[in-house]
């Protein structure tokens, strides 16, 4: 059966053909509901035909699709449209072994690192009961992020007659349809049966020790580039297979005239396939975990181990992404960092009394153009390091490390993410990015859509399963790692006093998990504990921000700026014991807790420190710095008076993404006030027309927001004009008559009186228009605004008065939108390079805008979507701007601390 690109297969659209053998035709597809490329393999009739057959076949991808490894192919759906089955797999780029094997053997770290990869897939199926049953090179796919095996468990055939059986007989064999009909007539090489273990070739049902022997058959070829039994007919092989021995690797002929050169196999790897070919399944090596171990050995024998392996594996994946134009801001070489990162190594086993406590200090490699560092991550496995960074253009990327490397290396597709979480075995990562969850292997490799998804904050269990939060005031929702839909898993216990929840994590049943029911006052809320397959959960404590679970059987959460931890009783679900303090200061801004532990008693800390501290410069029309210092610290958000004589800015103590308090600089006198005390909590500040009083919203942890109104001069006390729960209100500007003040609100835009009376909000453009950022023109007819979705924002401006009407003035992707010169020229951001564009228009008869010019590059990009990093005066001649962070001193210091249990014991 033959598709044709543009056939549609329920939600997936058939593109191009990519293959075909016995079991079906394979096609790349696209999947249009999550919009992301998938491989579909349409099932031949003999399975379709067969009804037991296709139950059997549906029940057994069920099971497959639980698999979670970097090194399986995903399956993600089964379906069938009309008299089509089908299934819906990840679409893997690259080339298969058997490809690669026709160049000849592998050199010895290749093959170490493709068998322990192979070897780890297959003890990943072997513990959730599935067989492969037609492990080869074939069906091994090398990808830049490594080995990938597929067709994981689906050649399970129909026995002769078409009935549904679990065992393939001598009768059956030469019409397997896993056998290529050309390579089943005397005189040729057979396929799929030179990988078949003698148990299966006499009749036997296949187990997991047929695919350690397919496995040391494989293994063999990437030894010697020769297949381990070969016959010229049918019975030539199964006589091979069943009766002789293969060569030794170092005797084997090899295919490849210049396999000589490799150096030859690895030592032991000899010993290692033999174990694995033995005639009687019960002489094998019995788990492909044992595989692992040994591969392992062989690798640190030859001083190849299996952290280098997986250091080869990013470099390598570094190295491609500059090869495609990478950002060369994240390129190596030294440069400062602002954060610090406290590390504190916990081994949760109980020592000697005379054991000695581990107290190290070391520095990580400093990055260039990085200048702050937070949000450690410690893999579940304990042998890596994640952390977060913001470079010199504002732009946030997450970057890895081997704990017992030095150099950190970023992880492509995590620019300008939130978040990061690892998975369970800690291979890939997690994180939500363009309103899509997300996953990617650290080793490199495009990024995989799970699912449409709102909010930052998840964590990926055990059995497959990823918990996340959604906007503040939502549940926790579900959903399997492989891609499906949302589901509800908790309800928000109103009864508590609780609006939300955030901050999921999964305890190692994954099962299990703990999570934030968010209170009104934001501190102090519920730690909870739940359970998927229901919504109820019970009130373990309290926290002022995250919690996590801890080896062992500890809780980790914060007070103030302490990390404490508790023991859990978790069949009597509550806290037990007096809480212990691990650590003080840690940073809190944003994530409220920087911190993670490993299930081998690995914890990382980042400590209280600043945040993106970059000064406010004055720089003219060409960019060039007039030598006025507006302000410094962690600073951003200039807005120039109307007269041009004073700047408002904002200034946090953390992170101005979470809001500051409101500065003002006077231009003339060389002075500075603090205008407000809002304990971190105002942004978006806006001056009125004739610059006496200024106006900022005040968010608060509930949802609500409220915007108040004060006097410059600091005389009276300021109007609060409260507006309810909802999403984050954002202040625009101050109306040209000074009646309303403008704010958006979910990117619909409004406007509130600001006398004291009746204060119903108007719309200002047509509710059903999505504009953020928006900025009314003096003369107050014309609204500029961003319209869009990343990475394709666009500056548009509507018609507030007169005719309506909505033009596009960008002519490439463009934030935060200016007017100056009476309204007479539009300045902008551009997205895809931090720099100010300028485009003159004209209202005189309508609207018309010019072509977009550049005028200078700026030195650093918007700080987010509400803090904007420039401005200008109403002249359109001088501008404000976020100039680059000055380099810290301090270069990123890791602390190794005590062990977990000094650290409980001393209390």
């Amino acid at each position: 059966m033959t598709l044709n690109p543009g056939t549609r297969l329920g939600p997936y659209e058939v593109s191009t053909p990519l293959g075909a053998g016995g079991m079906g035709e394979v096609y790349r597809a696209r999947d249009t509901r999550l919009g992301r490329d998938v491989a579909i393999k349409v099932l031949p009739v003999h399975l379709s035909d067969n009804p037991e057959v296709r139950a059997r076949f549906e029940r057994e991808a069920k099971t497959i699709s639980s698999l979670n490894h970097p090194n399986i192919c995903m399956l993600f759906d089964v379906g069938r449209e009309g008299e089509i089955d089908f299934i819906v797999m990840e679409l893997i780029e690259g080339g298969t072994l058997a490809e690669r094997l026709q160049r000849g053997p592998l050199p010895a770290a290749e093959l170490l690192r493709y068998a322990t990869q192979i070897a780890d897939a297959l003890d990943r199926a072997h513990r959730a009961g599935v067989v492969h049953r037609d492990l080869k090179p074939g069906n091994v796919m090398l990808t830049k992020s490594g080995a990938k095996l597929m067709d994981f468990g689906l050649s399970r055939v129909a026995a002769p007659g078409g009935a549904a059986g679990g065992s393939i007989t001598m009768a059956g064999l030469s019409q397997s349809p896993t056998v290529a009909p050309a390579l089943t007539t005397e005189g040729s090489l057979l396929g799929t049966f030179q990988y078949m273990a003698p148990e299966q070739l006499e009749g036997k049902d296949a187990d997991v020790r047929s695919d350690i022997w397919a496995f040391g058959c494989v293994l063999y070829e990437m030894a010697t580039g020769r297949r381990a039994f070969e016959g010229r007919s049918q019975a030539s092989l199964i006589a091979a297979i069943l009766e002789r021995e293969p060569a030794p690797v170092g005797e084997a002929p090899s295919s490849a005239s210049g396999a000589s050169t490799l150096g030859g196999p690895p030592a032991g790897i000899d010993r290692l396939i033999r174990n694995c070919l033995a005639k009687d399944p019960e002489e094998r090596i019995q788990t492909a975990h044992d595989i692992r171990l040994h591969l392992q050995g062989i690798a640190e024998g030859a001083g190849l181990s299996s952290t280098s392996v997986m250091q080869s594996q990013v470099a390598a994946a570094v190295a491609a992404s500059h090869a495609r134009g990478g950002n060369s801001k994240l390129a190596w070489g030294v440069a400062a960092l602002a954060g610090m990162l406290a590390v504190g190594a916990i081994a949760w086993a109980v020592l000697r009394p005379s054991e000695p406590a581990i107290a190290a200090r070391f520095r990580l490699t400093p990055i260039p153009e990085v200048f702050q560092m937070f949000w450690p991550r410690v893999s579940p496995n304990g042998k890596f390091l994640l952390v977060e960074t913001v470079d010199s253009t504002n732009v946030s990327t997450a970057y890895v490390r081997p704990m017992n490397q030095i150099d950190m290396h970023p992880i492509p597709g995590t620019e300008r993410v939130a978040r990061v979480y690892w998975s369970p075995d800690g291979n890939e990562v997690a994180f939500v990015k363009d309103q899509k969850l997300q996953r990617v292997v650290i080793a490199g490799g495009s990024p995989v859509t799970v699912c449409a998804a709102s909010g930052s904050d998840l964590s990926w269990g055990s059995k497959g399963f990823i918990l996340m939060d959604g906007k503040f005031t939502d549940s926790l929702l579900v959903v399997p790692a492989g891609g499906g839909e949302l589901k509800p898993a908790s309800r928000i216990d109103r009864a508590h006093g609780e609006i939300g929840s955030a901050w999921p994590c999964f305890l190692p049943d994954g099962e299990h998990f703990l999570f934030i029911g968010s209170t009104q006052n934001g501190g102090n809320s519920n730690i909870r504990l739940g359970k998927l397959g229901s919504l109820d959960s019970k009130v373990l404590g309290h926290s002022d921000g995250r919690v996590e679970y801890g080896p062992g059987g500890w809780v980790l959460f914060v007070r103030g700026t302490s990390l404490l931890a508790q023991k859990l009783d978790l069949g009597g679900a509550k806290l037990t014991g007096e809480p212990v303090t691990l650590a003080d200061q840690i940073r809190i801004g944003g994530a409220q807790g920087h911190f993670s532990v490993s299930n081998n008693g690995i914890l990382a800390i980042a400590r209280q420190t600043e945040d993106f501290a970059a000064p406010i410069i004055e720089v003219d029309r060409t960019g060039k710095p007039t030598g006025t210092t507006i302000a410094s610290g962690i600073v951003g958000d200039p807005r120039v008076s109307p007269d041009g004589s004073r700047v408002l800015f904002q200034r946090s103590r953390l992170s101005l993404r979470t809001g500051g308090d409101v500065f003002i600089r006077d231009l003339v006198r060389g002075t500075e006030a603090r205008l407000t005390f809002s304990d971190d909590r105002a942004i978006s500040a806006v001056w009125s027309p004739d610059g006496s009083r200024y106006a900022y919203v005040v968010r608060y942890a509930d949802g609500h927001s409220i915007i108040r109104i004060g006097a410059v001069d600091g005389l009276g006390v300021p109007d609060s004009i409260p507006l309810g729960p909802g999403d984050p209100v954002s202040l625009r500007n101050w109306m040209a008559d000074g009646r309303l003040v403008a704010y958006s609100l979910d990117a619909h835009n409004w406007g509130i009186p600001t006398s004291v009376g009746d204060r119903t909000p108007q719309a200002l453009v047509d509710t059903t228009l999505k504009i953020f950022q928006s900025t009314v023109s003096p003369d107050g007819r014309w609204m500029a605004g961003v319209v869009g979705v990343e990475p394709s924002y666009q500056i548009v401006v509507v018609s507030l008065t007169g005719v309506p009407g909505r033009w596009q003035v960008s002519s490439t992707p463009g934030i935060w939108p200016r007017w100056s010169k009476n309204g007479k020229e539009l300045l902008y951001e551009a997205w895809a390079r931090p720099a100010v564009l300028a485009v003159d228009i004209d209202t005189q008869a309508g609207f018309r805008a010019g072509t977009p010019r550049e005028l200078f590059a700026l030195p650093v990009k918007a700080i987010s979507h509400e803090v904007a990093s420039w401005d200008v005066d109403a002249t359109g001649e001088k501008f404000y701007v976020l100039s680059t962070p000055p380099r810290s001193s301090s270069a990123g210091i890791v602390e190794l601390d005590t062990r977990f249990s000094q650290l409980v014991n001393r209390k």
